[in-house]
């Protein structure tokens, strides 16, 4: 627990929630702000800022498969999909459709649900069955709510309140280029093996503050090449008119300025990847394959306590896995269970118990980093008994 700086007197598994930043790199981050504050303009414009700016991109580009002039930074995942419907909106028509599952976070349901009504479309949202038996339930739910106006699919890698690793792969192949593709793949990198251009879709968002374990407030967009002329930025700046930067093409124009920010964050992403690579003697792929088997024996155990049948087949499980409670209809409203805050209070465990998708159904939903050990779960697995009885 020394690399990081949670505190040893919580059980934390919700790594998912939130991520959590390694000591170095909060330190790696704090320099970058001092040697901003040192000279602001000469850092923003004497060319220091886009200069590293261009490396963590190179970095980040290598680590998700992607080519860096269509990979740009933006706040978290949730400003990616909003960017990319908005830049959308003047191409749909009255009574297109854009797809959603019932498992897409909640955020970026919201934006789409915005977009279609500026554009007059509309959102369909496809049920994907929770617990599942294999991949196929998902693809064939969501081919099967396509019709000849779907325009956009919008579709998680990895599910947030249900930990799923969705067939993303199967779909862009059905899909694309007639139906667009956006994948809002907030936990994917770091956790799964996951290669951008490999994938094939329109466009990708990810966090680096989750599994890459950056400081909070780094996530990068990507666009395939013959969709990027028509994304811009949700914020309109500089960009547009070839204020900021001058060179770098059409993304980084969009994306790299849009005013005064703190950009430590987004710099010290390769300090990230670095610092979690070094913390396994596979590199990344030990971390990705270590973190897995975490969560996979993590989940074992509370089948076994809870007496039930896993909810999803393990290849639908990365380093986050969801299992159904009893239902418990506590208030009618609330998205985070009561027995959230007793395993908090009582016990002093950190997890997220979420009402989903609708009272009294609720599940609890473990996540597993580094920090983590195989008895934290079988410390959880002793609590719910407690708390179920």
């Amino acid at each position: 627990m020394t690399a990081w700086l949670l505190d040893p007197e919580v059980l934390h598994l919700n790594h998912g929630s939130f991520g959590a930043t390694p000591a170095v790199v909060l330190e790696a981050q704090q320099r970058i702000r001092t040697r901003i504050e040192a000279n602001p303009t000469r850092f923003f414009l004497e060319g220091e800022y886009q200069e590293r700016l261009d490396c963590t991109r190179h970095a980040v580009a290598q680590f998700v498969g992607a080519d860096p002039a269509g990979l740009v930074f933006v706040s978290n995942a949730t400003a990616g999909v909003n960017s990319v419907l908005r830049s959308l909106e003047p191409s749909l028509m009255p009574g297109d459709e854009i797809l959603v599952t019932d498992h897409e976070y909640n955020a970026c349901a919201n934006a789409a649900v915005v977009t279609a009504s500026r554009a007059g479309a509309v959102v369909t949202t496809v049920a994907v069955p929770f617990p599942l038996e294999n991949r196929s339930e998902v693809v064939d739910a969501v081919l099967g709510a396509v019709t000849d106006r779907t325009r956009v699919l919008l579709i998680d890698a990895v599910t947030s309140a249900t930990g799923l690793v969705m067939p993303v792969d199967e779909l862009v192949a059905q899909l694309e280029p007639d139906v667009r593709v956006l994948v809002d793949a907030a936990h994917a990198p770091g956790m799964v093996d996951f290669d951008v251009t490999e994938l094939g879709a329109s466009y990708v968002t990810a966090n680096c503050h989750k599994w890459m374990c950056s400081a909070k407030g780094a996530a990068f967009l990507w666009v395939r090449p013959d969709r990027r002329d028509g994304v811009h930025h949700a914020v309109v700046s500089h960009g547009c008119n070839g204020g900021w930067p001058s060179q770098g093409g059409h993304l980084h124009a969009q994306f790299d300025w849009t005013g005064t920010h703190d950009p430590s964050a987004w710099l010290t992403v390769s300090d990230a990847l670095a610092a979690v690579e070094a913390m396994h003697p596979d590199g990344w792929p030990g971390v990705k394959a270590a973190i897995r088997e975490l969560c996979l024996g993590g989940r074992d155990v509370l089948i076994e306590a809870l007496g039930i049948d896993p909810a999803a087949p393990a290849d639908m499980i990365g380093a986050i896995a969801s299992v159904p409670l009893p239902p418990a209809d506590h208030s009618g409203s609330a998205i985070f269970d009561p027995l959230m805050a007793a395993l908090r209070e009582r016990h002093g465990i950190e997890v997220p118990v979420f009402t989903w998708p609708a009272p009294p159904d609720r599940v609890l939903r473990i996540s597993a980093h580094l920090y983590n050990r195989q008895s934290d779960y079988d410390r959880l697995a002793e609590a719910l008994k407690a708390e179920l009885r």
